[in-house]
Parts: C-alpha cells; sequence; structure tokens
C-alpha cells in the first residue's frame, strides 16, 4: 500500500493506490498499482482554488476514486468572512437536484421491482385528477426522463405553501407537447415521482429513501431535513438571492442565510421534502452510491438495486430521437456536456445540483467523481460551469480514461 503525501498543509487529501476501501474486495498484488495520476492533483486543486478566490463559491469538497485510489479533499471556508469555519470533508452540502438520482428515481426503480409501480404505467393511474390538460398519456418513464412535455416548474405567484398545493398545481399545469416528443428538464415531472412514491407505500418520500437506501448503504448523513440528524454548524449554508425579498415566495426575508433549510424555493414551500430537491449529504455518502452503482447495484453485501435497475437508471432510456438520458441520470442532454468534461465518453453518466453539486461515473475506467459545493451563497448568480468542465476532464485524465 502507497499512501501520498498531502499536496498541502490546508488540504484534506488522500490518494490510497492499494489500499481496500469499503465495499471493494481486496485486490491481489499484481493487481496493486497506481490508479490515478498524481500529476493532475495540483490542476484539480488549482481549478477550485481559483474559482474561490475569484468568490465563485465559498468552498467545495471533491473526490475522485478509480479502483481503490481515491483523492478527496476539502478548500475554502463555509462563507466569505475570514475568520468562517472551514470546510472539510465531512460538511453537508445540500445536494439540489442530485436529489432526483439519490432518493427519487431509485426509490421509483425499487417500487418497479417490486411490481408496486410499472415504468409505463399512466400517471393517471396514480393521480386521475392529473388527467386534463394533454396529461392522459404521460408514462412514469416519460417523468423520469424528462419527455413528459411538463413545464419547467411550478409557478411562484399567487403564492402557495405544501404538498397538497404543489399537487394541485403540477395537476393543473398543461403540456406545451405530446409526452414522449420533447426533452424539457422539468422539476414537475419529479414533484409528481415523488408523489407516486408516497402513494404507492403510504409512506413519505423522504422516510421511504432513508429505510430503503441511506440507512441500507450507509449513508448515515444523507437525507431530508438535516436539522433533524446533524448539527447546524456542520451543514454549508446557502442565502436566497435579492429577488426572493418582493413577496413572491412569501416566508422568508430577502437575503437571508438558508443553513439546513433547502435552498429550492419551490420544496421549501413544500416543507422541505421533494422528489425534485431537498436531500442534504456529504462526499463521502455520495461516493458510497457511486460506488454501489459501479458495483451493479450493491456495496458491503447489501443490495439497493437490482443490476437490470441500474441498468435503468443509467443507460440511454429516453425516446428514439430525444436527448440521451436513463431514468434519472443524464448522459448526453445539454446539461452533461460540463460535467462530462472533454474526455469522459458519451455514456458516462451523472447528474448535477443547482447549488453546486456533481456526480459522474464512467463505467468504462469504472471511476468517478463528486463536488459538492455551496456556490449559491451569497446568491445564486455565479456562474462555475467552466470550473465543471475542467473537473470533469481534469477527472478522466487523472483516471485513465483519455
Amino acid at each position: 500500500m502507497r499512501i501520498y503525501p498531502f499536496l498541502a498543509a490546508a488540504s484534506i487529501a488522500v490518494l490510497a493506490a492499494g489500499c481496500t476501501l469499503p465495499g471493494r474486495a481486496p485486490r491481489t498484488p499484481a493487481a496493486d498499482v497506481p490508479r490515478l495520476d498524481v500529476r493532475r492533483f495540483p490542476q484539480i486543486d488549482a481549478a477550485i482554488d481559483g474559482a474561490i478566490d475569484a468568490h465563485k463559491l465559498p468552498g467545495a469538497v471533491f473526490h475522485l476514486e478509480h479502483a481503490d485510489a481515491v483523492y478527496e479533499r476539502a478548500y475554502g471556508r463555509l462563507t466569505y468572512e475570514p475568520d468562517a469555519a472551514p470546510v472539510t470533508t465531512a460538511t453537508t452540502f445540500d445536494a439540489a437536484s442530485l436529489t432526483k438520482v439519490l432518493a427519487t428515481a431509485p426509490s421509483v426503480l425499487i417500487l418497479a421491482e417490486q411490481g408496486r409501480i410499472g415504468l409505463d404505467d399512466k400517471l393517471v393511474k396514480y393521480f386521475p385528477d392529473c388527467a386534463n390538460g394533454g396529461k392522459a398519456t404521460i408514462t412514469i418513464r416519460q417523468l423520469l426522463t424528462h419527455s413528459s412535455g411538463l413545464p419547467a416548474g411550478l409557478p411562484a405567484d399567487p403564492p402557495w405553501k405544501g404538498g397538497a398545493a404543489a399537487h394541485k398545481l403540477a395537476c393543473e399545469q398543461a403540456v406545451t407537447h405530446a409526452p414522449g416528443t420533447f426533452f424539457r428538464y422539468s422539476d414537475i415531472n419529479y414533484v409528481l415521482l415523488g408523489q407516486i412514491v408516497e402513494k404507492v407505500t403510504g409512506t413519505p418520500l423522504d422516510d421511504y429513501a432513508q429505510s430503503h437506501i441511506y440507512a441500507p448503504l450507509g449513508m448515515r448523513n444523507t437525507g431530508y431535513l438535516p436539522l433533524r440528524r446533524v448539527d447546524v454548524e456542520t451543514i454549508a449554508p446557502t442565502q436566497l438571492g435579492s429577488e426572493e425579498g418582493k413577496g413572491a415566495h412569501g416566508d422568508l426575508a430577502p437575503r437571508q442565510l438558508l443553513r439546513g433549510v433547502v435552498h429550492d424555493p419551490t420544496v421549501r414551500r413544500m416543507g422541505g421534502v421533494a422528489g425534485s430537491a431537498g436531500v442534504f449529504t456529504t462526499v463521502g455518502d455520495v461516493a458510497r452510491y457511486a460506488r454501489m452503482l459501479l458495483a451493479g447495484g450493491v456495496l458491503d453485501g447489501v443490495r439497493i438495486l437490482s443490476p437490470d435497475s441500474v441498468r435503468l437508471l443509467t443507460t440511454v432510456q429516453s425516446p428514439p430521437g430525444l436527448v440521451k438520458r436513463g431514468l434519472g441520470m443524464d448522459i448526453d442532454s445539454p446539461y452533461a456536456r460540463r460535467p462530462r468534461g472533454t474526455v469522459y465518453p458519451v455514456g458516462s453518466y451523472g447528474h448535477t445540483g443547482f447549488t453546486g453539486c456533481i456526480l459522474w461515473v464512467d463505467p468504462q475506467s469504472k471511476s468517478f467523481y463528486v463536488f459538492l459545493s455551496n456556490r449559491v451563497y451569497p446568491d445564486d448568480k455565479s456562474n462555475i460551469l467552466d470550473l465543471y468542465t475542467r473537473m470533469g476532464t481534469l477527472a478522466a485524465q487523472a483516471a485513465g480514461a483519455d
């Protein structure tokens, strides 16, 4: 086993070329060779530190893994205040739309494995009240692949609050394109999917994901409503933008600090739990989830998803002629091209979150990287898409995917 030294005094970084991680079988000595190119690490550090220096984000964590080799480091501070606590690899982040693939899509697929949900079932089988507005033919599969034709999000005005109000609004929306003919990334799709999980199981989505995904997978720091389980001081804050002071959302003052309260305004109105956003997590927990996917749905001897569910989640399932998405994961939509970088191939998969989060997995090289940040502090005006491309490219190069 070889352990490389920290690259900087402020780093929290490990390269383990040959040590066994949880969920991995011990390797034979013949295979005990470095699996990551250490020359890329200073470039990854410089890219993230440069974005922090430019005040595009106050802090972040990065995790790159290939076989048993790991590079993990924390960067920056929780806020821009000079006395703010440093980010650590144990910091909890608002994962935003990573929720869709960490909670909602796998929950639906587990229920499909059990025969309790049919992927080609119509939405109206579960919610007959959603039959109007051209929605009668929308299927579960179309909701998962964002090919339902529904609008991108629920309206904010007039003010509303609660899951029932969200459901009523979702069912009032009319499709703009015939289901199955058009791709539009839509939070409404996943709001409805989360409500279907609750309708089928009689269990709120947060409790279902906790008992069927996070607890058995050992994701101890992951879930909705984080203040129920973690110290607020360990959570990276986000903050409302100035536009939220105009009364559109009603419940919070402009630029109010959010810490342990979901940043997404729709999910905040819904009480913090929805299929579209709301999960908080740590870099180590997301790495466990990725490791499970690369292992075909099992980790540490515990099966979370069947191999077929992993295939459905991570390979192209969208209608012919539309952008390539799995039943949850992004493969080659316009949103995929930045986090995939210029080296990982089409066929790698992942997802991003509005708060500044990425999970990207390459089954060909059996590598993945995780990036969590609070780039929406102090508002959501910063753009780190170039950083996404740089990280995706360097991660692939370090893992030998080029």
